[in-house]
């Protein structure tokens, strides 16, 4: 029996970007950024992130990595639990794409 190559990276035609979950997130954080009342201008700040990449999240256009989720809900002053939970709330409201 031939020893099976491990192959680095994802399988051909899979991609990390998924419409329905990032559009989601984005919902999330701007409510949780609403509700406190700032700008997203102080978001990107707290979080350490470019006001235009925050921009693209918020509106579901990037999915952010593990790492930045966190900062993100770090500066929402909330749990990334709680930013994960409302994530999924709004996975059933979010248009599909």
């Amino acid at each position: 029996m031939q020893k099976r190559t491990v192959q680095r990276g994802r399988p051909p035609g899979t991609v990390r970007y998924e419409a329905k979950p990032a559009l989601a997130f984005g919902i999330a954080v701007r409510t949780f950024r609403l509700e406190l009342g700032g700008a997203q201008e102080e978001l990107t700040a707290l979080a350490g992130v470019e006001r235009s990449h925050m921009g693209k999240i918020e509106r579901g256009e990037h999915s952010p990595s593990l790492a930045l989720v966190l900062r993100i809900a770090t500066a929402l002053e909330i749990s990334g639990t709680e930013l994960m939970a409302a994530t999924e709330r709004n996975l059933g409201s979010a248009p599909k794409s």
